[in-house]
């Protein structure tokens, strides 16, 4: 058998993508859209790491809205590894479930974790680093890959790796320290040092070893899930839904990548990521940074209007004197706002949530 027969990777596919809204509801979520093309965000996560990973060696985690759709446009991830999370616990737990059950399947097993929702223009190039990732996973590091950035980012968590270090090199390196977002001030430090990298969220390792720092860091959590008959088992789904709501909810990044001591990371050139933030991130990547208008619908009139994204599919749009603005339209929603606004969308879903409009959620 080969090594990379024992190549695993798990999908996190629960979040609701809210700054998409009115697009992105909760059984029709970000990462279940597609932007630009035909293929969704899922579907493209899949088909990036087919050279590395084969969908049946796919794994998913999602919740019970969006299981059913993410389940029709991965037919070829076999239907029982896309999982449904009883109760949201943030990354810790839904990374050391599936760890847990692929260290019991197979002994051998090194899983990658990566989100569903982030676009790569440069899939080979991506793939050069995902191996020496897996390697290095392989050997019994925890592995992380860390995007060279490109701006002073307040959004992203960073990686600090040792001085001197060369975007692009395929060898692990000890990674220094992992710091939360921090303000934009600190940005522009970490981006001028040339040492800190962004944490997108990708990681690499054993499964087996990832359940040894569960144990060593959220002993807690670690024994909740001990507690789940094996996977095969008929009382798996109801073991479950009981206990997995008794797990912390903890972030990876918060709960074991901070604290452990054997923490490697990739330091990545460009191979064009995007984790599509907002609509103004859709903006960037369709636009290319320029000032045209982007339109994702066919029929739009503009006059004396630049820098605008408009995606209304069923009437005529007419822009007129207008710039920057972001205009979605669904059957039963209209969305309006300044596209350097777009991250407040995730506000107007925190006030229908309030208003108990379940119907436009």
């Amino acid at each position: 058998m080969a090594k990379s027969d024992h190549q695993y990777a798990l999908i996190l596919a629960g979040g609701r993508g809210t700054r998409f809204w009115p697009r992105s509801r909760k059984r029709s979520a970000k990462q279940v859209l597609a932007f630009g093309g035909d293929r969704t965000l899922i579907q493209q996560t899949v088909d990036r790491l087919r050279p590395v990973v084969p969908p049946e060696r796919v794994w998913v985690i999602t919740n019970d809205y969006l299981r059913e759709a993410i389940a029709k446009q991965l037919p070829d991830v076999p239907r029982a590894q896309i999982l449904a999370e009883p109760a949201q616990r943030n990354t810790a737990p839904a990374i050391a479930l599936v760890a847990r059950i692929l260290a019991q399947r197979d002994p051998e097993a090194v899983m990658g974790v990566f989100p569903a929702d982030h676009i790569i223009e440069k899939p080979s190039r991506y793939l050069r680093l995902v191996r020496p990732a897996f390697e290095a996973a392989r050997k019994g590091q925890l592995c992380v890959l860390g995007i060279q950035p490109r701006w002073a980012e307040t959004g992203y968590g960073y990686i600090e790796f040792p001085y001197g270090v060369t975007p692009g090199g395929t060898a692990p390196l000890k990674v220094q320290r992992f710091t939360e977002k921090p303000n934009l001030e600190t940005a522009k430090e970490f981006v001028a040092a040339g040492t800190y990298y962004w944490n997108a969220g990708m990681f690499f390792w054993r499964a087996s070893v990832f359940m040894d720092e569960m144990r060593a860091h959220m002993p807690a959590t670690a024994a909740t899930l001990e507690k789940l008959p094996a996977f095969e088992s008929r009382t798996f789904k109801a073991k479950l839904a009981a206990h997995f709501p008794e797990c912390e909810n903890v972030s990876v990044d918060v709960g074991i990548i901070e604290k452990s001591a054997n923490v490697y990371g990739i330091a990545c050139d460009e191979f064009g990521w995007n984790d599509v933030g907002s609509w103004n991130a859709v903006y960037e990547l369709l636009g290319r940074g320029g000032r045209s208008n982007v339109l994702a619908s066919k029929d739009v009139l503009t006059e004396l209007s630049e820098g605008c994204y408009v995606d209304v599919p069923k009437k005529l749009v007419a822009l007129v004197g207008v710039k920057d603005l972001v205009v979605v339209e669904t059957d039963d929603a209209l969305l309006i706002v300044d596209r350097h606004r777009a991250q407040n969308v995730s506000d107007i879903v925190k006030a229908l949530e309030r208003a108990k409009r379940e119907e436009l959620l």
